[in-house]
C-alpha cells in the first residue's frame, strides 16, 4: 500500500504530461473570425506546454500556464478566406474553411430559438433557395449552471446556410445574417445561444446582478447543491402523476381504434375553445372525432395534416393509427402522414386534446386541412367530442422546484461565459416574454445586462440591438392597462443606453400566437439598425420614438425623434390608437392628426388634458403611425 502511494504522484505526472493542446469547441473547423479586430485563439495544455498556432503564413507562439491554459493574439486582419489554422503541441491540430468576416451574437428566448425549420411553410422558398455557404452558425448547446461560469461548452458546431442545413439557423438571425451579406458582401457569423421561456436574470453574470439583492440571495442558495436536490426531490414527490383514468385509453375497445362504435359524443366546433363551447372550466382529456372525406386522388401519397395550434397536448390519431402527438401547446401541429395511412372516401380522425390550465381546445384563425401534392381537405367544422377524464384540482397546491434554465446567471455561466475569448461584432437580443409581470425590474434588468456583456466582452460600446415585444393576445377596444405594455415601455428606456437600438414589432405579432410567423420582418429591422450603428451608414434606421409633449388648450403636441422622411398613417386612414387623458388618467380614444413633424392629440370632452397614450395594450387594433421609411412607431404613454 506504502508503494502505491509513493507511486501514485508519479503516474498522474506522466498522465498530466501526456496531456495535449485542446481547443474549446466554439473554435472549430468552418469558424468565422472577426474581421478588423485582434483575434484571440485560446485553449488547454499540460504545465508549460509549448504551443505554436500557423494562421495566414505567420505562425504566434506560447506556452501554457501552471493551470494548463494558453492563449495567442493574432492581429486584426480584412475579411477573407477560407483559411487553415495549425495549432501545434504534443499533438497537432487543422482547422480549415476558416473565415473573415463579422459575427453577431444573437441570444434571447423563444422567438430568437424559432427555426427556419418550425417556420418552414412561409419561408418554404427561402429556404429552397438558401446558398450561402459565407452565413454560418454556431448553436450554442441548452445547458445551464448554478455554479460559476464555465470554461467551454459540451458541443455545437459551425454550419453553412446551404441546403437543408439552413433549417437549425434562427430563423430572425438569419434574415438578419442575409440582408447584410446581400449589402456587404462579407462573412457573417451568427453564434446563437437562446433558450424558450427564459428571463432576462438567466444571462445575466453574477458581477452584473450585484445591485439586485433579492436575486443574490438566489444566486447565493442556488449554490447549495444539496438544497437544490432537495427541493426538486420534493416537488417531484409532491407533484408525482396520478395514474391516468382516461376512459379513451382504459376502454376497450380504445376510443381511437377502428372497432370502436361511438355513443353520446357531442358536437362542437373545430377551432375553439371548450370553454367557449358550453363545457365549464373543464381541465382534463377531451376526445374529438371526425369523418373525412378523402378523395381518390390523395391517395397513396404523403401527406400533411395541419392542426393549427392545440392547448396543451394531443395526439392524433388517423383510421386507427397514431400519426402525431406534441406534449405542450406552443409548436404549429404539422404532422406527415405516410402514403399507406389514408383511404378513398370515409377516414376517421381522432384527437385526444389534454389540457391542464385555462382554456382548452383548438386554437381559432390557425391551418386546419390535411392536403397532398395539389389536393386540399379542409378540416374545419362540426367535430364530435367526448371527455375522458376530468382532473381534479390539487388540494394544498403544487410544490414547485426549481427550474434551472430559469434561475439567475444559470445560462450565463454555461452558454455565455464560455464564448468571451470569441470576437464579436455585435450583440442581437430577443427577450421579455418571459419578464412581462415585472417591467418596473425589467427598467434595470436589460440596461444591467447590457453593461455587463460589454464588460465581459471587453468592448465598452459594442453595439446591442434588441426586439421589442410584438403584439400579442386579445384585441380590446377601450383604452386599458397592459403588462406587455409595461415591458415594452421598458425596454424603450434602454435606448438610453448608448450605442444601442430596438426593432418596433407592434405590428409583426399573432393575437393567438406568442411565437408569430413574421422572422423577416423582425431580423431586416434589426438589419437597418446594423447598417446605422454597425456599419456607418447614414440611413433611417428606426420608426418614430416619443421624445416629449406640451399642452395648448385641449389639445396635446408630441413631438417625436426617428421622424425619418416624415409622419404617415401607413394605411391612409386616421391615427389610431391614440386615448387621452386629465388629471384623473381615465383615458378614452382620442382624435390625433399630423402636423409637420408632430402629432396634435385631442378630444372634445377633456377639456384639460395632461396624458397621451399610443398603441398602449396587449395587442392593439390598428397601430397606424409610422414614418415614410416604412418602419412603426413605437408604443408609449406620458403619465409615467
Amino acid at each position: 500500500m506504502k508503494r502505491i502511494f509513493l507511486a501514485l504522484p508519479v503516474l498522474l505526472a506522466a498522465l498530466y504530461s501526456a496531456a495535449q493542446v485542446k481547443l474549446p469547441r466554439l473554435v472549430q473547423d468552418s469558424m468565422i473570425l472577426q474581421r478588423d479586430e485582434k483575434i484571440k485563439i485560446w485553449g488547454w495544455a499540460s504545465t508549460n506546454e509549448k504551443v505554436s498556432v500557423k494562421f495566414a503564413n505567420k505562425t504566434y507562439k506560447t506556452k501554457a500556464s501552471a493551470e494548463g491554459n494558453w492563449s495567442v493574439l493574432l492581429p486584426a486582419m480584412k475579411a477573407g478566406g477560407p483559411f487553415n489554422m495549425e495549432i501545434t503541441g504534443k499533438n497537432k491540430i487543422t482547422l480549415k474553411e476558416i473565415l473573415i468576416g463579422d459575427v453577431w451574437f444573437c441570444s434571447g428566448q423563444s422567438n430568437m430559438v424559432h427555426q427556419l425549420n418550425i417556420h418552414d411553410i412561409t419561408y418554404a422558398k427561402d429556404i429552397k433557395e438558401a446558398n450561402y455557404p459565407e452565413i454560418r452558425q454556431f448553436l450554442v448547446p441548452v445547458v445551464n449552471n448554478f455554479s460559476g461560469p464555465q470554461n467551454d461548452l459540451p458541443g455545437g458546431s459551425w454550419k453553412a446556410a446551404i441546403g437543408e442545413n439552413v433549417r437549425p439557423f434562427s430563423a430572425v438571425a438569419y434574415f438578419f445574417a442575409k440582408k447584410l451579406y446581400d449589402k456587404y458582401r462579407v462573412p457573417i457569423g451568427i453564434i446563437n445561444a437562446s433558450v424558450g421561456g427564459t428571463p432576462i436574470e438567466a444571462w445575466t453574470s453574477e458581477e452584473g446582478l450585484k445591485e439586485f439583492a433579492a436575486i443574490q440571495t438566489t444566486i447565493q442558495r442556488n449554490k447549495d447543491t444539496a438544497y437544490v436536490n432537495d427541493l426538486n426531490r420534493k416537488a417531484a414527490n409532491a407533484n408525482r402523476p396520478v395514474a391516468s383514468k382516461d376512459k379513451g385509453t382504459t376502454e376497450s375497445p380504445k376510443w381511437f381504434e377502428t372497432t370502436y362504435v361511438p355513443k353520446q359524443w357531442r358536437p362542437i366546433n373545430v377551432p375553439g375553445y371548450w370553454e367557449d363551447q358550453g363545457i365549464k372550466d373543464l381541465n382534463g382529456v377531451v376526445w374529438y372525432r371526425k369523418e373525412i372525406d378523402i378523395p381518390a386522388s390523395m391517395i397513396g401519397k404523403p401527406a400533411k395534416v395541419f392542426l393549427g395550434r392545440i392547448v396543451d397536448a394531443d395526439a392524433l390519431y388517423i383510421n386507427g393509427k397514431q400519426v402525431g402527438n406534441t406534449t405542450y401547446m406552443y409548436p404549429q401541429r404539422r404532422y406527415a402522414i405516410a402514403a399507406d395511412v389514408l383511404k378513398a372516401g370515409k377516414n376517421i380522425f381522432v384527437v385526444k386534446v389534454t389540457n391542464n390550465s385555462g382554456k382548452g381546445g383548438f386554437v381559432p384563425d390557425k391551418p386546419y386541412c390535411i392536403f397532398a401534392d395539389n389536393d386540399t381537405v379542409d378540416l374545419k367544422g362540426t367535430w364530435q367530442y367526448k371527455v375522458g377524464e376530468v382532473f381534479l384540482p390539487r388540494t394544498g397546491g403544487a410544490f414547485a422546484g426549481i427550474n434551472a434554465q430559469n434561475q439567475p446567471t444559470a445560462l450565463y455561466n454555461a452558454m455565455v461565459a464560455p464564448l468571451i475569448n470569441y470576437s464579436i461584432k455585435g450583440i442581437l437580443w430577443y427577450q421579455g416574454e418571459s419578464n412581462s409581470s415585472r417591467a418596473a425590474e425589467y427598467v434595470r434588468l436589460q440596461p444591467a445586462q447590457i453593461a455587463d456583456w460589454r464588460n465581459k466582452w471587453q468592448q465598452a460600446d459594442i453595439p446591442f440591438f434588441f426586439v421589442q415585444l410584438p403584439n400579442f393576445m386579445d384585441a380590446n377596444y377601450l383604452p386599458s392597462e397592459s403588462q406587455w405594455a409595461e415591458l415594452r415601455e421598458a425596454q424603450l428606456k434602454s435606448l438610453s443606453v448608448p450605442n444601442t437600438a430596438m426593432a418596433v414589432a407592434i405590428d409583426l405579432g399573432e393575437w393567438n400566437d406568442i411565437h408569430p410567423d413574421n422572422k423577416k420582418d423582425v431580423g431586416e429591422r434589426l438589419a437597418l439598425a446594423a447598417q446605422k450603428m454597425g456599419y456607418g451608414e447614414n440611413i433611417v434606421y428606426s420608426g418614430p420614438v416619443y421624445e416629449s409633449s406640451k399642452t395648448d388648450g385641449n389639445k396635446i403636441i408630441i413631438s417625436f425623434t426617428h421622424v425619418g422622411g416624415g409622419l404617415i398613417s401607413n394605411d391612409g386612414e386616421e391615427l389610431g390608437e391614440f386615448a387621452i387623458a386629465g388629471a384623473d388618467k381615465k383615458f378614452v380614444w382620442a382624435k390625433a392628426k399630423i402636423e409637420g413633424d408632430k402629432i396634435i392629440v385631442w378630444n372634445d370632452v377633456i377639456s384639460n388634458p395632461m396624458y397621451v397614450r399610443y398603441a398602449w395594450a396587449d395587442n392593439p387594433v390598428n397601430p397606424n403611425l409610422y414614418n415614410k421609411e416604412g418602419l412603426p412607431a413605437s408604443p408609449f404613454r406620458t403619465d409615467k
